[in-house]
């Protein structure tokens, strides 16, 4: 019995002994953490989605309230709450929000089954990773949507989806937070997010590829050949040319629409904009307006009768 109480006392010892040294580490070691960061967290929805370029919203919260330390949160959105969300947040930390233009995911391709017809069948795995690794896909562009859908899988808020007649990725606006998780996953890098717009009226070159104009011209009948056309009509400087791709800065654009008219591919899109009257009705209701003048401005004759 003595055996067993002196082991039963030692274990005691050690037991307490390790307990006081873990408490004085606590405390010696103790993270504080600012108040200001749980407050935050609570305000933001927990999509965890990474749009805002941070790991999760407990390191977005933490960006915000050091971002608020240096005196301003400029630079800082939350694409899944929005400009309400950063409101709240500028409340907690007294600061005043600067508001972003909100964002959406643009599909930069327009190669549907009509304009970019398929040369091959792929009857594997159903992935735009896969099929990149083995080859050009199922088109001989080697640049345009895969149409697997890899983006759609991870949006989690079902913006996107494969139209199966087109074959084609599309971004449902509605949902579309900006998070970036479709731009992460695609490996052509053919969606981005840019600038909502005006009214969501926003122009485009829904094309990336950097072939030369021969070459991009048999694998896609809409694809940008790098003529420079768009670049010459344009009065505000928001077009480049860059390894024969036209660009369209969306913060230069004045949604003039002229680069749409000049493309002679059709690659630049307007999007959102009303639909357009047919040039051949204009020309002919132009063509009877100036008839109508000329009628009316001709001299008139009198007509002498003989009694």
């Amino acid at each position: 019995m003595d055996v067993i109480w002196i082991a039963v006392v030692a274990l005691g010892a050690v037991g307490f002994l390790l307990a006081v040294v873990l408490f004085v580490a606590s405390k010696k070691f103790a993270v504080h953490e600012d108040p200001r960061i749980a407050q935050v967290s609570e305000v933001l929805p927990q999509a965890n989605c990474g749009g805002c370029g941070y790991p999760g919203c407990a390191g977005f919260a933490g960006a915000c309230v050091k971002a608020a330390d240096a005196g301003t949160m400029e630079g800082l959105l939350c694409p899944v709450g929005g400009a309400p969300t950063m409101e709240n947040i500028a409340k907690i930390l007294g600061q005043e929000i600067i508001s972003a233009a909100p964002k959406v995911a643009v599909i930069r391709c327009n190669g549907t089954c009509e304009n970019r017809p398929r040369v091959a069948e792929f009857d594997g795995v159903r992935s735009c990773r896969v099929q990149l690794m083995l080859g050009t896909g199922e088109t001989g562009c080697a640049f345009g949507c895969l149409g697997c859908g890899d983006c759609a899988s991870v949006c989690m808020f079902g913006a996107i989806h494969i139209n199966p007649e087109t074959g084609m990725a599309e971004v449902d606006e509605a949902k579309c937070t900006a998070c970036g998780a479709c731009v992460k996953i695609c490996p052509r890098r053919i969606i981005e997010l840019r600038p909502k717009g005006p009214k969501s009226r926003r122009m485009a070159v829904l094309c990336v590829n950097r072939d030369k104009g021969a070459v991009a011209n048999k694998v896609c009948k809409v694809s940008c050949i790098g003529c420079g056309k768009c670049v010459k009509v344009c009065a505000f400087e928001a077009i480049t040319m860059n390894s024969n791709l036209a660009y369209i800065d969306p913060e230069k654009c004045k949604l003039c629409r002229k680069c749409e008219d000049a493309c002679p591919r059709g690659a630049i899109h307007a999007i959102n904009f009303p639909a357009r009257k047919p040039k051949a009705a204009e020309e002919t209701s132009s063509a009877q307006v100036g008839k109508k003048v000329a009628i009316d401005e001709r001299p008139s004759k009198s007509i002498e009768t003989n009694a």
